[in-house]
């Protein structure tokens, strides 16, 4: 049975990913730096049937966290087969270009980019022991360099000086990571969820959980001839779900 770790997974997008992973016969850790909202998400799995889970404390903002979530999945397994970056945050609102003052920045950067960084260099070890090993990076079309300089794309008007940047940096890590796994099977991708109305975004989004979760699994799953090192967003392009960096 394959396994698999998801950060931020005690709800939305990371609980129905779980909840997708589940039905797909994977054995989940359900990542949540909240003990109770962690074990209240692993029980609601459990009261559907869906019972290979366990909850992993875990907060990818603090390194002593990290490594300690790491010794803690050692004792229950020698190998990870899937690590799924989805803990995020959005920084609030505004934010200006002009405005946005370092702390912000560093709060939202401390998340998105170096909370990926802190995970995954924590559990490369188990990841290394698998012999098909996947990872997804959970992104935003958002966050594309090239659709934000084109003034035809539908949400050119929405900028954002804090989650952007922390995610486009988070997208160079991912094609940084994925050339140095290049030769171990690896396959490492960012992920778009799409415009998904959550939390996140006071559910002004457009999109489901259910569709996001499938988008996500997709890239967990694919198998030894799917694409490593590559951008997807399947809401900016239905055919072939590749987005533009």
């Amino acid at each position: 049975m394959k396994k698999v770790l998801i950060t931020g997974a005690n709800k939305s997008i990371g609980f129905e990913t779980a909840k997708v992973l589940l039905k797909n016969g994977y054995y989940v850790y359900l990542g949540s730096r909240s003990v109770e909202r962690g074990n209240i998400a692993v029980e609601k799995l459990k009261s559907e049937g869906l019972t290979n889970v366990e909850f992993i404390e875990i907060d990818v903002n603090d390194s002593v966290s990290v490594n300690e979530a790491r010794l803690e999945m050692g004792k229950k397994t020698d190998v990870l087969d899937v690590l799924i970056n989805n803990a995020g945050i959005n920084g609030g609102m505004p934010q200006g270009a002009l405005t946005t003052n370092i702390e912000q920045l560093q709060n939202v950067f401390n998340t998105n980019l170096y909370g990926v960084v802190r995970t995954t260099q924590a559990f490369i070890d188990l990841l290394r022991k698998s012999t098909h090993p996947r990872i997804v990076n959970v992104s935003s079309s958002g966050c594309s360099l090239a659709l934000h300089s084109d003034p035809t794309w539908k949400y050119y008007d929405h900028k954002s000086a804090v989650y952007a940047p922390s995610k486009a940096a988070m997208n160079m890590y991912t094609i940084a990571l994925a050339y140095e796994l290049k030769d171990a099977n690896f396959k490492v991708n960012a992920v778009c969820p799409g415009f998904v109305a959550t939390d996140f975004n006071g559910h002004r989004g457009t999109g489901t959980v259910k569709e996001a979760s499938v988008r996500i699994s997709k890239y967990a799953m694919i198998d030894d001839n799917g694409p490593t090192g590559k951008f997807f967003a399947e809401e900016y392009n239905p055919e072939t779900g590749a987005c533009p960096w």
